[in-house]
């Protein structure tokens, strides 16, 4: 067992310092400007609704299956998908799109930079493309906006790339909330796609922007929850087996959708014409769509509350499932402007409702539930974001088990048969690569003395400046530097090419011994009970590839580092990885077991 660090009360769980206080502040500022965003993203969905299918410049909530247009209906999702094809070519290209992905690239790539035409346009052309009938949902696009405020707040302020990567997704946490009530869910989806990170420093701020904006929503009396439902079933052995079944039909589900989106927008990126058209043929399929089943138009949170309700027959769930899939996943995949995740849960919901007859009795709508939160988290890979957004959604805590374990089977499916789910398959497209999964780095966790080399060859402080040269040049040497040591084995310092030439250009004495060149410069070394995190900085902040590894009682040399032996802490970690699959490859390492024979 290692000795205690000698400055142990140096060490801490977390790095973070009060400067996350004020950037919550700045957070407080963020939430309530997403709040007013949310509303008036609603408003505009609203009022697009109503001017392009009932003529009308209203805000109350439309019912797209009384449009007097008829037949003509067929047009409106074209000329809305021409709009936002003007609104994207003339005005900013980052409307196109999801809204989550954008902001991941936003966060990752762009220092979490977005400009002010972004949360301008994107609102409107989102507002455009769903109320001329796009059978999106509300959520991507809030995501964008609030993330854009965010930003745009972040950039008028002295904050650093991390702070403004923070009210980015502060800002798009706060919009969420706003539109769907979830504060936990939007704060687990900050964790599982949008932070990158699990740190307080950025989570603080961003509970503190989704708590801000739920009092925000309830203050001016939204609803909450926007879909009650109370409905639960018992937990039995039948019922796991059920829960499980839902899953991995969800996660089977999920990697279908996911290949028919990319499949389509392969089969747009072939068409001989500029991308600003192709949203108008997306309109025309969700027209027809639209002509054959009325219900799959829009955002279809009527849908939603008639499954939870028990009132979609099987037949009708599948007739929902295949409209929706189809227009949803052509209109996507010709760029238009609109969010995954109510769609989502409403394919989800209707294969839920389809299936209720072969599945163990339950609440009327609660295969329905278990559908939509697997579909979303299986598509979206995350799991805990779906788990929490239908209890949220719905104020129905007596569900959680069931909702996990579909959510963690979806899960489980996706990860194994997709490399990358609906939102990240469109970033690597952009040739950017991204990893999900987050590990404590082993630097942080591995002592020096676990890594140093303890056999070390060192040279006497009596060696003279021309000797040196000479001992380093020699054919013999199998590395270029070397701890200098007194009589006693106290290091002095190190000794390499870079610094003998240095000497040497500083016109020191070729006869002049090492312990007084030496005496000059400043002493960096390590301490074995030390961590190799701050090792890593030290060799960085001083452009050495080496330290001598000292004790701390009498300074004499025990060993030496260098980046070699660093990187030995990440080797062994993926060591430990191949080995733990060494059971599913007939006792061999995954990498054996694929290495050309």
């Amino acid at each position: 067992m290692a000795a205690p660090s000698h400055d142990h009360r140096r060490l801490g769980d977390f790095t973070t310092s009060p400067r996350v206080l004020v950037i919550a502040t700045v957070a407080v500022i963020v939430a309530i400007a997403g709040v007013f965003a949310g509303i008036a993203l609603l408003d505009l969905i609203r009022l697009a609704t109503n001017l392009a299918y009932f003529g009308r410049f209203s805000l109350a909530e439309p019912d797209l299956t009384e449009t007097p247009l008829g037949i003509a209906a067929v047009f409106v999702p074209i000329v809305g998908a021409f709009v936002v094809g003007l609104i994207a070519r003339y005005g900013s290209e980052k409307i196109r799109g999801h809204g989550i992905p954008e902001a991941i690239e936003a966060i990752l790539l762009g220092r979490s930079r977005l400009d002010a035409k972004v949360a301008v346009l994107k609102p409107l052309s989102s507002a455009i493309a769903i109320g001329t009938g796009g059978p999106f949902g509300a959520e991507g696009p809030i995501i964008m906006t609030g993330g854009a405020i965010g930003s745009l707040i972040a950039q008028a302020l002295p904050v650093s790339d991390s702070e403004r990567k923070t009210l980015l997704v502060a800002g798009a946490a706060a919009g969420m909330t706003t539109v769907f009530g979830t504060p936990i869910a939007a704060i687990m989806l900050a964790v599982e796609l949008l932070l990158f990170e699990w740190t307080p420093r950025s989570f603080i701020p961003v509970a503190v922007a989704a708590i801000v904006a739920e009092v925000g929503r309830t203050v001016l009396h939204m609803p909450s929850p926007i879909f009650p439902f109370d409905g639960t079933m018992d937990v039995t052995l039948a019922g796991l087996a059920g829960w499980i079944t839902v899953g991995i039909a969800a996660g089977l589900l999920s990697s279908l959708l996911t290949h028919f989106v990319y499949g389509c927008e392969d089969a747009f990126l072939k068409l001989p014409i500029h991308w600003m058209w192709w949203p108008m043929i997306g309109g025309v399929v969700i027209g027809i769509g639209g002509l054959i089943e009325p219900h799959a138009l829009g955002v279809g949170y009527d849908n939603i509350v008639r499954m939870l309700d028990g009132q979609v027959i099987a037949t009708a769930a599948i007739w929902l499932l295949v409209a929706k899939a189809v227009i949803w996943a052509v209109a996507l995949g010709s760029g238009t402007s609109g969010g995954v995740l109510a769609p989502l849960l409403i394919m989800g919901g209707a294969m839920g409702a389809a299936m209720t007859g072969i599945l163990p009795s339950a609440s009327p709508g609660f295969w329905a539930l278990i559908a939509m939160a697997a579909t979303m988290g299986g598509t979206m890979r995350a799991p805990l974001t779906a788990t929490f957004f239908a209890v949220e959604l719905t104020g129905n805590t007596h569900v959680l088990v069931p909702l996990i374990t579909a959510c963690a089977a979806a899960h489980a499916v996706t990860v194994l048969l997709m490399k990358r789910s609906i939102l990240t398959e469109k970033i690597a497209r952009r040739g950017h690569h991204i990893v999900r999964e987050y590990r404590i780095d082993p630097f942080a966790l591995t002592r020096v003395a676990d890594v140093m080399t303890r056999k070390v060859e060192t040279v006497p402080a009596t060696m003279t400046l021309h000797q040196a040269a000479r001992f380093l040049t020699d054919p013999q040497r199998t590395h270029p530097s070397f701890p200098v040591v007194d009589g006693q084995g106290k290091v002095l310092g190190i000794v390499d090419p870079p610094s003998v030439i240095r000497w040497r250009r500083a016109g020191k004495r070729r006869n002049m011994p090492l312990a007084e060149l030496l005496s000059s410069e400043h002493l960096l070394v390590a301490y074995p009970d030390e961590y190799l995190d701050m090792i890593a900085d030290r060799l960085s902040e001083a452009n050495v590839a080496h330290l001598p590894v000292v004790s701390r009682a009498d300074n004499r040399l025990v060993g030496y580092l260098g980046w070699k032996d660093l990187m030995e802490a990440k080797t062994r970690l993926k060591q430990e990885e191949s080995n733990r699959m060494t059971f599913l490859h007939g006792g061999r390492s995954r990498e054996e077991t694929s290495r050309p024979v």
